[in-house]
């Protein structure tokens, strides 16, 4: 369920509206987006994202267990936007080893640390550095080959203008009755609401303060989205939680949209 904004919270939107970044600054922003990562991994290395235990919690289909077609050989498996290993590293070391992963990233720096990773062996994985909203992805993996891709606080730092081709580039990689597994940020999150006056960049996208983006997505939008790149939706939701630091004296509600989409025998 979408959040109802309180006054004050529609006027802290309203307020971001009063100084837009400029058109020069946007396009600057899209130019220099790699480089912005690649910064924002020279400086945070392993230290930002924490591991993402939660994912087979979240996601049944990470655990393996032949639920991909052919049972007699290891699934494929992509994860998009991998950063330095959160998502894929705790599936090695909980030994599930049901799939081969692949795993990109924009930032060919955050692709050096994965590889730096002591668990790091292309006998189970690959990294390579990519850029998703191009058909370079080809150059490694060849279409209709892999059985699930991860999508995770990755599309929300693309640009909007590019999602469709992103999209077709992930049904275009999956075999028939392939799956994507999806979450990024929900409209209205606690972060989104917090952007000041000359952060964003329009309806829904902002930049941070190192000049890496973030959009906030509406499950109106990612049901439309995916349905037009011939996606069946099996499930498309929002999801409550809370962030917690009691060190720090943080108790914050997050939103975050996550969804699950498979694209159809014949599709």
């Amino acid at each position: 369920m979408a959040k109802q904004l309180t006054d004050d919270e529609k006027a802290k939107l309203e307020a971001q509206n009063a100084r837009l970044v400029s058109d020069f600054q946007a396009v600057k922003l899209e130019k220099e987006a790699k480089k912005n990562w690649d910064l924002f991994y020279k400086r945070n290395t392993t230290k930002f994202f924490k591991d993402r235990h939660w994912s087979t919690r979240e996601f049944q289909e990470l655990l393996g267990e032949n639920t991909h077609a052919d049972k007699n050989s290891p699934g494929k498996l992509l994860e998009i936007g991998c950063g330095v290993g959160n998502l894929i590293f705790p599936l090695i070391e909980d030994k599930l080893t049901d799939y081969f992963i692949y795993c990109c990233d924009f930032s060919p720096r955050a692709i050096e640390i994965v590889k730096q990773n002591p668990l790091y062996s292309e006998d189970y994985m690959k990294a390579f550095p990519c850029d998703i909203t191009t058909d370079e992805i080809f150059d490694t993996i060849e279409p209709e080959s892999l059985d699930l891709i991860t999508l995770i606080f990755v599309l929300s730092a693309i640009h909007p203008d590019k999602f469709d081709k992103v999209m077709e580039n992930l049904r275009k990689l999956l075999k028939p009755g392939g799956m994507v597994l999806f979450r990024d940020y929900g409209l209205h999150d606690m972060a989104q609401l917090r952007f000041k006056p000359g952060s964003k960049i329009a309806e829904k996208l902002y930049v941070r303060q190192d000049g890496t983006r973030s959009y906030y997505f509406s499950t109106e939008e990612t049901q439309e989205m995916y349905e037009k790149a011939g996606f069946s939706v099996v499930c498309n939701e929002y999801i409550h939680r809370r962030t917690i630091n009691l060190k720090e004296g943080v108790d914050v509600p997050r939103i975050f949209v996550q969804g699950k989409y498979r694209k159809e025998s014949g599709t």
